[in-house]
């Protein structure tokens, strides 16, 4: 197991070495001039969340928020073989800094992962300030919401206007990521 002087030592010698230093969901560290400099990643983290069965529409969402500069999680696209899948969705969720939940007839009725991940972003939610955005449910297509989420959270309808939808969706992810960035930096 790496301890965290043994990254930062690691991390040391790149930068010494002219190299630059990403690590995902943070930013990207880097030497000019003699001085060492951090750019934080400035996409906001969004876990996507959603029945297989509407992994196509889901995909398309994910196109839209990345040429909106998001950054989706997409377990299809960000899994890697041999990687502890539960595990790792379970941090990626954590670290997001928004949760989009696609519900569809698909998603509402159906036992699995989709509501394993929502049961974990709802928790995720709940140790975050009261004002911050993070659970953002979006429906795919007419279908009936479940009620603790109708009751909690306003959702976003991407039918039939599938731009206005989007452009809703956006606005509340930059408004997650704003807030998440407080309390990443400046803690208080």
């Amino acid at each position: 197991m790496t301890k965290p002087g043994q990254i930062l030592e690691i991390v040391r010698k790149s930068l010494e070495a002219g190299q630059a230093v990403e690590i995902e969901g943070l930013g990207r560290f880097h030497a000019s001039d003699g001085a060492y400099h951090f750019d934080p990643e400035a996409q906001p983290t969004v876990f996507v969340a959603y029945a297989v069965e509407d992994l196509e529409v889901v995909r398309r969402l994910c196109e839209a928020l990345c040429a909106a500069g998001c950054s989706p999680w997409l377990d299809k696209d960000r899994l890697m073989p041999g990687q502890n899948w539960t595990r790792s969705i379970e941090g990626a969720i954590a670290d997001s800094d928004a949760f989009v939940a696609c519900f569809s007839s698909n998603s509402v009725t159906k036992r699995g992962q989709f509501q394993s991940e929502l049961r974990l972003a709802i928790d995720c939610a709940q140790k975050r300030p009261l004002d911050d955005v993070f659970l953002l449910p979006a429906r795919l297509e007419r279908c009936e919401m479940p009620n603790r989420i109708a009751g909690e959270w306003q959702y976003v309808d991407l039918f039939p206007d599938w731009e206005r939808g989007v452009k809703r969706l956006v606005r509340s992810i930059r408004r997650a990521a704003r807030g998440r960035m407080r309390t990443r930096f400046w803690p208080g």
